[in-house]
């Protein structure tokens, strides 16, 4: 595992249920691991027994997870270099449609997995995840071939406990969370916004407008979005805890920089490339771009 916030704590914390601290180690260097070292890593309140290791020390693995956000992937890729052998898989949790590419370009195109993670809620509280469901991670090969590798880690998953699904279409799915990335987790940043506010149509309205041209980009990658996918993520939405908070509302709230480049930002330069006016995106963009830089005045 490389990336101990909320996703990577929450899902390596499954693992250890069915593996050994020598079988499931975490990549840390620097100040990081020296807080996570000195104060822990709890969840719901109980202290995780996780085994942190630094890049130079680490061995080939069968499995690497990334679960860092897109800010620090290039920063991240030279350290799991030692952790990567001629065998190893890499799974990236990150947000987004661009962070398999980017590792495919440092570790090739044969180490990768498409994947994500879906309706995983929690609360950062100092160093401590309140986390109130442990999410979904969606899997599998670009071909979208039933590889041994998929079943391997399917197989993983299920003696973890950790919720998985292999779909019938990844590319598909990813972009279906993008979608859900780029409106949901934005609008509600900008708004302070819960889950509890998908209960009311001016949110609703609001996602459904923006992911028009969320729908409208994909199609013109050749990606078959539609705006029932839309309603699907609302209704996904309904499902978490009211009280919770997307990821990106508690970065704002924290005055943590977002991924907003690869969410709105990343849809208007793919629609200005086809030709695509995307005012509700690009709007959306500049206001999450405005209130990161009012942090800094």
């Amino acid at each position: 595992m490389i990336g101990m916030g909320a996703v990577g704590a929450v899902v390596g914390k499954n693992l250890l249920s069915c593996l050994d601290s020598s079988s499931l180690y975490c990549i840390a260097q620097g100040e990081r691991l020296e807080r996570y070292k000195k104060d822990g890593i709890f969840i719901n309140g109980e202290k995780q027994n996780f085994n942190f290791v630094k890049p130079e020390d680490a061995k080939p693995v069968d499995l690497v997870i990334i679960a860092t956000k897109n800010l620090q992937l290039a920063e991240i890729l030279p350290q799991i270099k030692n952790a990567v052998g001629q065998n190893t898989t890499i799974l990236s949790l990150l947000n987004g449609i661009q962070s398999e590419r980017d590792i495919a370009a440092v570790y090739g195109e044969e180490k990768i997995l498409y994947s994500f993670i879906v309706g995983l809620s929690s609360v950062h509280e100092g160093n401590n995840i309140i986390c109130t469901d442990t999410g979904t991670i969606v899997f599998g090969e670009k071909s979208n071939e039933k590889t041994e590798r998929v079943k391997a880690i399917e197989e993983l998953f299920e003696q973890a406990n950790q919720k998985h699904r292999v779909p019938a279409d990844i590319q598909l799915d990813l972009w279906k969370k993008y979608l859900m990335n780029v409106t949901c987790n934005t609008i509600t940043s900008l708004c302070r916004a819960p889950y509890g506010a998908f209960n009311h149509d001016v949110l609703n309205d609001l996602v459904r407008d923006a992911s028009k041209e969320v729908i409208a980009v994909a199609n013109a990658e050749g990606i078959a979005l539609t705006p029932q996918m839309c309603e699907d993520n609302i209704n996904i939405m309904l499902t978490i805890d009211p009280k919770g908070k997307t990821s990106m509302f508690q970065d704002v709230e924290a005055k943590r920089k977002t991924e907003n480049q690869w969410f709105c930002g990343t849809v208007v330069e793919l629609a200005r490339k086809h030709g695509i006016e995307t005012p509700i995106c690009s709007l959306l963009q500049r206001l999450v771009a405005i209130t990161e830089l009012s942090w800094t005045i």
